[in-house]
């Protein structure tokens, strides 16, 4: 049996829940990040001025990869605090940079008549 009063065992499940969740919710998007930049051409890396397409997949594939080692796991909060950030620095710079360019996404049109 455990010498902690039942408060504090229900508190720990509470703070592990909520530290599974936000751990996949890291990882969704640092998979989404890494998934997104792989859809776009390489042309486009090099157009917006950014680094290449191969260096993007390497820092978001590492992100991605430490995302996924971190689920359930709090003793590397630190590292994934690092790879939020590099799949959060994709998502808020070089993703609106490359749709600017005419890559993937919403600044496309939908077809010969135009977009939604």
């Amino acid at each position: 049996m455990s010498n902690y009063p039942a408060d504090v065992g229900n508190l720990f499940a509470a703070q592990s829940t909520v530290l599974l969740l936000l751990t996949l919710a890291a990882f969704a998007m640092q998979v989404f990040a890494l998934v997104d930049a792989a859809r776009h051409p390489a042309s486009a890396y090099e157009a917006a001025g950014k680094l290449t397409k191969q260096k993007w997949l390497i820092i978001l594939g590492v992100a991605a990869a430490i995302g996924f080692i971190s689920l359930g796991n709090g003793g590397l909060l630190f590292l994934l605090v690092i790879a939020v950030v590099a799949a959060a620095v994709y998502l808020t710079d070089v993703r609106p940079a490359l749709q600017s360019m005419g890559g993937r996404g919403r600044g496309r049109s939908g077809g010969p008549y135009g977009g939604w």
